[in-house]
């Protein structure tokens, strides 16, 4: 069994340069040429995968609604209580005058009771023409 294959045999996922250093430290005085022919004779080398470009996000300017109940926005935001318990609330707010049209706290929000809270507050409400959401 030659040196490159009992390095790579221990540590699989090192790639060249660091198994080059690893057969340095243990003494063998072989130039990067060589171990490097050995190394693609075992068929050590791994393909290297790139990484994806994203398209840039084109950002448009958010429209202020001029009517109330015209646009509503919905987030979701997670905190802590001082022992330590997660809770998430669900939050609506009207964007045409800031004001936060209900707050529902909870430790799971699954999308059932989203849907019925939402129907519950359009009750009270009428429906906007446009939701905002982060994603």
């Amino acid at each position: 069994m030659s040196v490159p294959s009992a390095v790579t045999d221990k540590h699989l996922r090192w790639g060249f340069h660091k198994c080059f250093n690893c057969i340095r430290k243990l003494g063998y005085k072989w130039n990067h040429k060589r171990v490097y022919r050995v190394y693609c004779e075992l068929k050590l080398n791994l393909r290297v995968k790139r990484k994806q470009r994203i398209a840039p996000r084109r950002t448009e300017k958010l429209s202020v609604p001029n009517k109330l109940g015209k646009c509503w926005s919905m987030d979701f935001i997670s905190d802590s209580s001082r022992n330590q318990r997660r809770f998430r609330t669900f939050n609506v707010i009207d964007d045409f005058n800031c004001e936060a049209l209900s707050i529902d706290i909870a430790v799971s929000l699954p999308a059932d009771r989203i849907s019925r809270y939402l129907d519950k507050l359009t009750k009270y409400h009428s429906y906007p023409l446009k939701i905002r959401v982060n994603n």
